[in-house]
């Protein structure tokens, strides 16, 4: 895999946007405002499933106005990581924090898929009855932890407590980012 990685770094469009002065910060700026979006529209869906915000609304409602909102800020969020990924690739893929945040990003894809699954055959009961079920309302919480760490994590990347280019570490560290203390694949990103 590090090898498909660091071809990739090597690829113009990946070279150009690493050394562009200004099309890294502003997709950059752009993934960010896109995660605003997305977790912001997913904050109100989320906390409404817990019953305790807008009670007001039927849960059916709730996400014929608020879900098209979740999915573009969803689609181009990811759009604009990939691009935060390909321009400095070999950094991205040795990073113990994009790492969790991948992984992160999977189990939060199961919740939601389990969520929608669930939400969809059973959400015009919950708007009759107003009861959500336990395990909806936990679900919910669920997302909301979930990726909360996501973003977390998504920000800790930008520092290198554990890059390859800081030795000595520990063999365990070095394991888990795919690294060999003698690795020099971090010459010349440090600034990225």
């Amino acid at each position: 895999m590090l090898e498909f990685i660091e071809w990739l770094s090597l690829t113009p469009w990946s070279i150009g946007l690493r050394e562009s002065l200004y099309m890294y910060p502003w997709i950059e700026s752009a993934h960010v405002l896109f995660i605003a979006i997305f977790f912001g529209t997913l904050l109100f869906v989320d906390l409404r499933l817990t019953g305790h915000v807008f009670q007001e609304l039927s849960i059916s409602q709730m996400n014929k106005r608020i879900l098209p909102l979740t999915i573009i800020g969803f689609v181009f969020m990811c759009i604009t990581g990939f691009l935060l990924f390909y321009a400095v690739p070999i950094r991205n893929y040795q990073n113990l924090f994009f790492r969790i945040k991948f992984f992160l990003i999977i189990i939060a894809g199961l919740n939601a898929y389990y969520f929608h699954k669930t939400m969809n055959k059973e959400s015009k009961k919950w708007d009759k009855d107003s009861h959500i079920p336990s395990r909806m309302k936990q679900s919910a919480l669920a997302s909301l932890f979930l990726w909360s760490l996501v973003i977390i994590s998504g920000r800790m990347i930008a520092y290198n407590w554990f890059d390859c280019g800081r030795q000595p570490q520990p063999d365990f560290i070095n394991f888990l980012i795919s690294c060999t203390a003698e690795s020099d694949l971090y010459e010349g990103l440090d600034g990225i």
